[in-house]
């Protein structure tokens, strides 16, 4: 029998198309830093301005099932290779945009080619690591993640003070080329092609992946797929548009922060859901179960949301409690775990593109339908071009935040709990 890869090995094979999705992260999370500067160059509202931050979720999530069919068809590296390229084509078209629709289409072109990064990585790691392991491996990838999403802050708003967004952007899209040539020269889907055995199901590796009807079908049909579809997609959706869009200017406007220290307070958010990850991934591992740490999480995710809302506190104080909103958040991990051991082993592309649709997709409705509230709410203030809301405006569109947890809540309070076993099927 041929020897397991190398943990080196198979870290670095995962590491490299984890770029990509590291590489979205940021782009996901950008707009933040730069919704002011947005707002002014492109004279937008708050429900435009969302919009154009959502132009990136709505392709995002579109293409959610069809990168899940893709990564079973083509493979990780060359579906990842061929989309890292891509998307440096997008940051560039949105970097020099003159007018709105040319940032609309750079940004829903990134959108489009990052949104194959997640479920590569989820296919890859199935055969570059051992089962028991998929969670840990998957938080590690959030951290992975987040950590794109804090070069999004603080080090991009330093950037675009210094050089402007526009620079800041085009430098991003040329390094994010170097990125897609890395990954199609050094990536292989399985170890088998370096010589070593492979981690991927015995079904998978006898007899291959499900065609693509059949896996689509398969994993659309099971109730649990829904239930972890929607769970994941309302845990994610607070997260993303407060650190995406909606916090930094919230934090300046309400708080009077500058916008180094807003940003800051939302990278702590994305810093902690980071950490959560892997931790609360790690701990369902060992618990060998799935369902209770999902739902003591996302519970406290709600918990918190609820205390953000309603306790008057002074913004120091802001920094513990968004972190334990970003660790608690971080429950939805488990889902991805949870989703592929309750489908058939032969749809893993599949499944992981169906239920992480629901974690942009539902941001990318969140965004400007809070930008709307807000809109509704505004008094007629604007500084620099920019409109100003006030504090009832923001707490109007905010209290959907709290909302969506609780829903998460009940959708994992129904899930079955598969005890972090691999369907047989």
């Amino acid at each position: 029998m041929k020897n397991a890869p190398p943990v080196w090995l198979s870290w670095a094979m995962w590491g490299l198309v984890m770029g990509l999705y590291f590489i979205g992260f940021f782009q996901r999370m950008a707009p933040a830093v730069m919704a002011e500067d947005l707002m002014r160059d492109f004279n937008l509202g708050g429900a435009l301005l969302g919009n154009l931050s959502a132009m990136y979720f709505y392709s995002y999530a579109i293409m959610q099932i069809p990168s899940g069919l893709l990564a079973d068809r083509l493979g990780s590296r060359r579906l990842a290779g061929g989309a890292c390229a891509v998307a440096a084509c997008g940051i560039i078209i949105f970097s020099l945009g003159t007018s709105i629709w040319f940032a609309y289409a750079g940004r829903l072109l990134i959108g489009a080619s990052v949104a194959v990064a997640w479920v590569t990585c989820m296919k890859l790691a199935g055969h570059w690591f051992p089962p028991n392991r998929f969670a840990t491996v998957t938080g590690v990838g959030l951290v992975v993640g987040n950590l794109g999403g804090v070069l999004a802050g603080v080090p991009l708003s330093e950037a675009v003070s210094l050089f402007g967004w526009r620079m800041s952007m085009g430098a991003s899209g040329v390094l994010t080329f170097a990125v897609a040539l890395v990954i199609w020269l050094a990536v292989r889907d399985d170890p088998q092609e370096y010589g070593y055995r492979s981690y991927a199901h015995s079904s998978v590796l006898k007899n291959g992946n499900l065609p693509a009807g059949v896996a689509l079908r398969s994993v659309m049909l099971n109730r649990q797929t829904w239930l972890l579809f929607f769970a994941g997609g309302l845990t994610a959706a607070p997260v993303l548009t407060f650190a995406g869009l909606w916090g930094v200017p919230y934090l300046t406007q309400v708080h009077l922060l500058d916008r180094t220290t807003a940003a800051t307070i939302t990278s702590t958010m994305l810093i902690a859901w980071a950490v959560g990850g892997p931790v609360l991934g790690g701990i369902s591992d060992r618990l060998g179960r799935r369902k209770l740490p999902y739902l003591v999480s996302s519970f406290f995710a709600a918990l918190f949301w609820g205390v953000f809302l309603f306790a008057e506190l002074p913004y120091l104080l802001l920094y513990p409690l968004v972190a334990l909103i970003g660790f608690s958040s971080a429950g939805l991990i488990i889902g991805f775990a949870f989703a592929r051991e309750v489908n058939h082993p032969g749809a893993t592309g599949a499944v992981g593109g169906v239920v992480n649709m629901s974690v942009l997709g539902i941001a990318a409705i969140m965004q400007p339908v809070l930008g709307s509230i807000l809109d509704s709410g505004w008094e007629g203030a604007m500084v620099n071009g920019a409109r100003v809301y006030s504090e009832s405006a923001y707490l109007s569109a905010f209290s959907w935040l709290l909302v969506s947890t609780v829903l998460a809540v009940i959708m994992v309070l129904f899930t079955t709990e598969s005890f972090c076993r691999i369907r047989e099927d």
